[in-house]
């Protein structure tokens, strides 16, 4: 992925190295209640990490230089989907784009939306419109998942931000309504086309970086399917030893996030993105 040398986002907050009380833990049982509430549909990791020591206090402490140039990454990147949505989503959806401000931080971290832990995952805070991300999470994708690469840890920015979208078209307000009435398993469904629409927004993503930047480089889009197959339900369940349950995933299959990740790439059209009008075809 070419990214080196291209502007920043200013609308990044640096709370890494704070320490737990800057930060404001939670525990394990917590970070489920609020994913239980519908706040957060980040990337729900934590049979992955199962055994890992997430919550324990954090000193304050100097930030490293791998840390400093992951800020650098993340900030092009943020960048990037800032000039990308702003012109397309007025373009498509005849809706101003706000921009989002995405908040880097290390083990646990307060939002609106609540405390949350890194075992979450990056997620998005639609209550103070904050994508929320600790950069270890890319070397775990790296390291325990098999989807490494520049591109794949853009993706998954690319994927909050879609749910920034989402909450600025009212979809996000509404799936959460919907979800808060209706039964697990129908829930869980529209979580899954919730999640979906957010891939297919992070394609269109993909899709306008390369047209507008020149982003992609041989391989790229191969490490964005790599990380959306990694975090498919199915996989993450049986990467953690159990069965996939269909009726329990709260993301979608990774065939599925492949599909619309690509349906995204592939069209560069919102109105192709709709996965709820699709799922009742």
């Amino acid at each position: 992925m070419r990214w080196r040398g291209r502007r920043g986002s200013s609308n990044i907050e640096d709370r890494r190295g704070m320490g737990a009380g800057g930060a404001g833990g939670v525990g394990i049982v917590g970070m489920l209640a609020i994913l239980a509430v519908g706040y957060f549909f980040g990337i729900d990791i934590s049979p992955v990490v199962q055994g890992l020591d997430q919550g324990r206090p954090q000193e304050n402490r100097a930030i490293t230089r791998e840390e400093q140039e992951w800020g650098e990454f993340v900030s092009v990147t943020l960048a990037d989907t800032e000039e990308v949505w702003g012109q397309v989503l007025p373009q498509q959806a005849g809706i101003d784009y706000a921009e989002p401000r995405l908040v880097l931080f290390s083990g646990v971290v307060r939002s609106a939306c609540g405390g949350a832990s890194s075992a979450m995952g990056p997620f998005y805070c639609p209550n103070d419109q904050r994508v929320y991300l600790d950069t270890d999470f890319f070397d775990m994708m790296a390291s325990r998942m098999g989807a490494g690469g520049d591109f794949a840890y853009a993706y998954v920015i690319a994927h909050e931000v879609g749910h920034h979208v989402q909450n600025l078209t009212g979809v996000l307000g509404e799936t959460q309504r919907l979800r808060s009435q209706l039964s697990e398993r129908q829930a869980n469904q529209i979580s899954v086309l919730t999640e979906l629409q957010a891939d297919c927004y992070a394609g269109i993503w993909a899709r306008q970086a390369q047209q507008r930047f020149g982003t992609l480089e041989a391989g790229d889009l191969e490490e964005a399917m790599s990380a959306a197959e990694a975090v498919g339900d199915d996989v993450i369940q049986s990467n953690a030893g159990r069965t996939p349950v269909p009726d329990s995933f709260t993301h979608g299959s990774a065939a599925q996030r492949q599909e619309w990740l690509m349906r995204g790439f592939n069209s560069g059209d919102m109105a192709q993105c709709d996965t709820f009008s699709a799922a009742g075809n």
